[in-house]
């Protein structure tokens, strides 16, 4: 099945007109809304994927302002991009973000892809976000699908979040998206994820394509159903023994997981997190313990954080010693 046959007797523009006009109305103020400057639009892709709004754009305005154009970032050391990165997690997307300026400066004349191919080959950038890019920045008719656009079409469209495959749900995407004014349907579907189209409790009642959502007539329905059938237990009015008191059974003691205080994430970001407190070149010796975590659990989340780059050690040094990378 492709995105056209998906939409077979879909009202596209209705859909399309009532998402736009609701986001004119209803859509979030955010500062990085109303940039077309692709540096600025992946900044703010790369801290809100692993970051929640209310934190997210009071970060990328700090980031933005320490780097303000991609020359800047591309010429920080990797010590400061870090450091300005601190409370955002998954500090890689940090290097990678200086990695992209640094590509698009030394390699691309300061110029940033202009079309999704050419995005999705800057590290860190994937599907996703190449086309979030693609949309705000360059105005292409792209659709950029995330958890929140998945569930406000695959309701739509299909009835549910997870009946369309990965390339149908996309085809879709790509099909609905309007020519004129991209960049904000691109937003107008991450904000009716976020605000209305919830995984719970959805608020249908204010959704702007409710009456033409298939999720929601099939959520109506389901509901005429329900008292319909208590209406008509009710009529019966018939006694009834009352019901068996459920069995309580114990409680199941932990689910399995580790504690997040004892996982090599939680030990790598207290590693960084150390470093980036140190004067800026400086070595800091990091013998272990930290947490639970002993020596040489240390010692080893030192080694995997020196190989990805995310920081430098002193080869010489017993016990180790590490610094954010300055070059």
């Amino acid at each position: 099945m492709t995105g056209s046959s998906s939409l077979a007797d879909f009202p596209v523009g209705a859909i399309r007109a009532d998402i736009l006009a609701w986001y004119d109305t209803e859509g979030r103020t955010l500062p990085f809304r109303g940039t077309t400057d692709p540096y600025l639009v992946l900044v703010s892709e790369a801290i809100l994927q692993q970051t929640q709004i209310s934190r997210g754009a009071p970060a990328w305005e700090a980031f933005t302002t320490r780097f303000p154009t991609v020359e800047s970032l591309a010429a920080a050391s990797p010590a400061d991009v870090l450091r300005a990165w601190r409370g955002l997690g998954y500090n890689r997307r940090a290097l990678n973000l200086q990695r992209v300026a640094r590509i698009v400066v030394d390699e691309l004349g300061g110029v940033f892809p202009g079309d999704v191919a050419g995005l999705e080959r800057l590290p860190g950038v994937g599907p996703y976000t190449a086309r979030a890019v693609a949309s705000i920045a360059f105005g292409l008719p792209v659709g950029a699908v995330d958890t929140n656009v998945r569930r406000v079409l695959g309701r739509a469209i299909a009835g549910d979040a997870d009946v369309l495959g990965a390339a149908e749900l996309q085809a879709v995407a790509d099909a609905l998206v309007p020519t004129r004014r991209p960049d904000a349907w691109t937003h107008a579907l991450m904000d009716l994820g976020s605000t209305v189209c919830r995984p719970r409790a959805p608020r249908c009642d204010a959704c702007p394509v409710r009456r033409m959502c298939r999720f929601a007539g099939l959520a109506a329905a389901a509901a005429s159903a329900d008292r319909a059938a208590t209406r008509a237990a009710e009529d019966r009015s018939v006694s009834r023994a009352p019901a068996p008191r459920p069995v309580s059974r114990p409680r199941a003691v932990g689910d399995g997981r580790i504690p997040f205080e004892r996982s090599s994430r939680w030990l790598r970001g207290r590693i960084v997190d150390r470093l980036r407190d140190a004067p800026a070149t400086a070595w800091t010796e990091l013998p272990g313990p930290i947490g639970t975590h002993d020596a040489r659990a240390v010692a080893t989340a030192l080694s995997a954080l020196a190989a990805e780059g995310l920081v430098e050690l002193d080869p010489a040094a017993d016990p180790p010693r590490a610094r954010l990378p300055v070059a």
